[in-house]
C-alpha cells in the first residue's frame, strides 16, 4: 500500500537567498533597460539638434518626481497581484485638498501638507479595506474610487482651478546642481522602497503573497495586514506626488492626474514588473519612468503630434508585455525574487 504524500509549504518568512543565476538575471534586466534608455537618447540626439544637452536632461529629471512616486506605489501593488486604478483621481483630490486649505482656510503649508497625506492614506485604506474585507476585486474597488475621488475634487473646488502663487512654489524651487528637491526626494524614496522590498521580511512577504497568497496563509501568516499596508503606502505616495505637482504648477486643478494611473502602470510594466504578481523591482520601474519621459521629450523635440506620441508609447507598452510573456515562458520565472 502506498504511503500518503505529504504536502509542504515553505515559510515565506525565511525565503532562500537568490541564486547567482537569478541575481545575474536581474543585473541583465537592468542592463537591458539601461541599453534601451541609452538607445533612445542616442537616437533622439542624432535626430534633433538640441536634445542632447544638460538643460534638456535636467528638465526631464525635474518633470518626473510625481511619476516616480506613483510608479513606486504601483510596483508594490502589482507585486501583491492587485491593481490600483484610482491613483490619478486621488492625486487630483489631494491636490485640491491642498489648494482649498491654503487658499480658503488659509492654513500654512506645514499644516496643510499632513492633512493632504492623511487624505491619501484614507483613500488607500478605503481601497484596501473594501477589497480585503469582502474579497472584492481591487480592479472594481479602485475603479469606484477613481470616480469618487474625481467627483470629490470637483466638489471641493467648484470645478475651478485654484491659483496659489509663490506660497507653495518654494518646494519645487529648491535645487542642487539644477536638480530639483522633489526629484532628489523621489529618488531617495524609490531607493528606500527598493531596499524595503528586497532586504526586509515585509518585502519578502509581499513577494510571497503575490506568488501564492494561499500558501502564505497556510504557513501561518495573515496576508491581509500587509496588503492593506501596500494600499495605504500607495495612497501616501500619491498624496506626496500631489503636493509636488501643486508646488510645481502653483495651482490646484481638479482635472490634475487624469490618465496618470495608465502612465504609472505603463512605466511599471515597461520596467518588467509582472502583472500576475510575485515579481518586480522599484529600480526597474524607475527606468520605466525614465524611458517614457525620454520618449515623450524626444518625440516632442521632433515635432510629433500628440496622437503620434500616444501610438508609439502604446506600442512600447505592448512590446514590453510581450517580452515579459516570453521571458516567463522561456525561462527565468523568478518566483520569490524581487532583487
Amino acid at each position: 500500500m502506498s504511503q500518503p504524500t505529504e504536502t509542504r509549504f515553505d515559510s515565506p518568512a525565511t525565503p532562500r537567498p537568490p541564486s547567482r543565476r537569478r541575481r545575474g538575471g536581474w543585473v541583465g534586466e537592468y542592463l537591458g533597460l539601461m541599453v534601451a534608455l541609452a538607445g533612445l537618447i542616442a537616437f533622439f540626439s542624432l535626430a534633433t539638434d538640441h536634445f542632447f544637452s544638460r538643460t534638456n536632461f535636467t528638465t526631464i529629471a525635474n518633470q518626473i518626481p510625481s511619476a516616480v512616486l506613483v510608479a513606486t506605489g504601483m510596483t508594490f501593488v502589482l507585486i501583491i497581484a492587485e491593481i490600483d486604478l484610482s491613483v490619478g483621481s486621488v492625486l487630483g483630490l489631494c491636490g485640491c485638498v491642498l489648494g482649498v486649505l491654503l487658499a480658503r482656510v488659509e492654513w500654512p503649508l506645514w499644516a496643510a501638507a499632513p492633512a493632504v497625506l492623511g487624505t491619501g492614506l484614507a483613500c488607500g485604506a478605503f481601497n484596501g479595506l473594501l477589497a480585503l474585507r469582502w474579497r472584492l476585486p481591487s480592479f472594481i474597488v479602485t475603479l469606484g474610487m477613481l470616480e469618487m475621488a474625481r467627483g470629490g475634487a470637483h466638489s471641493l473646488t467648484g470645478s475651478r482651478t485654484q491659483y496659489l502663487g509663490e506660497q507653495v512654489g518654494v518646494i519645487a524651487g529648491w535645487n542642487l546642481l539644477g536638480l530639483s528637491f522633489p526629484f532628489l526626494l523621489a529618488v531617495l524614496l524609490a531607493a528606500l522602497a527598493q531596499l524595503t522590498l528586497t532586504r526586509t521580511v515585509f518585502g519578502r512577504h509581499l513577494v510571497a503573497i503575490g506568488t501564492n497568497a494561499e500558501a502564505v496563509r497556510l504557513s501561518g501568516i495573515d496576508p491581509r495586514p500587509r496588503q492593506l499596508a501596500v494600499f495605504m503606502l500607495t495612497g501616501a505616495l500619491v498624496a506626496l506626488a500631489a503636493i509636488i505637482d501643486v508646488s510645481r504648477f502653483q495651482t490646484a486643478n481638479p482635472n490634475d492626474g487624469i490618465g496618470f494611473e495608465l502612465q504609472a502602470i505603463a512605466a511599471v510594466v515597461i520596467g518588467g514588473t509582472s502583472l500576475m504578481g510575485g515579481r518586480g523591482s522599484v529600480i526597474s520601474s524607475f527606468f520605466g519612468v525614465l524611458i517614457i519621459a525620454v520618449l515623450n521629450s524626444g518625440l516632442a523635440a521632433m515635432g510629433a503630434r500628440d496622437e503620434t506620441k500616444r501610438l508609439i508609447t502604446g506600442a512600447v507598452i505592448i512590446a514590453a508585455v510581450v517580452v515579459d510573456h516570453y521571458r516567463r515562458r522561456w525561462g527565468r520565472p523568478r518566483h520569490g525574487s524581487a532583487v
